[in-house]
């Protein structure tokens, strides 16, 4: 069951409340924690990416489907134009319509042969610096952790 039904929607970052945070040496990063695993990550130059900086740090649980793990922001963004269907392993995408961030790593249930497939159209808004397939040992229910690194 999704958790946002049981939380208060007024505690989400809208699009009016995110400010273009400032960056350090020009380049905006973190570090998403999954149980045991870390991954850090280089945000893009999106409005998704200037929301969830600006939200930043921020605490969920890890939920899996196929070879990716997902969990949820408190974050509102829109869909924008770049959104795609079919992700590449060490990207990280936002489901708008779930207020979910997605690390896809390899094949997921709606994949055709080794595509990595999202259940739909997600912003791109960070790529990896590491090796996205050590998170195969996440389990649902971890904790999962973002902060600005």
């Amino acid at each position: 069951m999704p958790t946002n039904i049981l939380r208060n929607r007024a505690d989400k970052v809208t699009t009016r409340d995110a400010k273009r945070p400032a960056r350090v040496d020009g380049v905006r990063r973190v570090v998403i924690k999954a149980g045991r695993v870390a991954v850090r990550a280089e945000l893009l130059d999106t409005a998704t990416a200037d929301r969830i900086w600006a939200a930043l740090p921020l605490h969920s649980t890890a939920e899996t489907w196929g070879q990716s793990i997902n969990f949820e922001v408190p974050i509102e963004s829109g869909r924008e134009r770049g959104a795609r269907v079919n992700a590449a392993a060490g990207e990280i995408y936002y489901a708008s319509e779930d207020d979910r961030v997605i690390i896809a790593f390899g094949p997921t249930p709606i994949s055709r042969g080794t595509e990595i497939r999202l259940p739909r159209p997600c912003n791109v808004w960070a790529k990896t610096e590491d090796d996205v397939s050590l998170l195969k040992c996440v389990t649902p229910g971890e904790k999962v952790s973002m902060m600005a690194a």
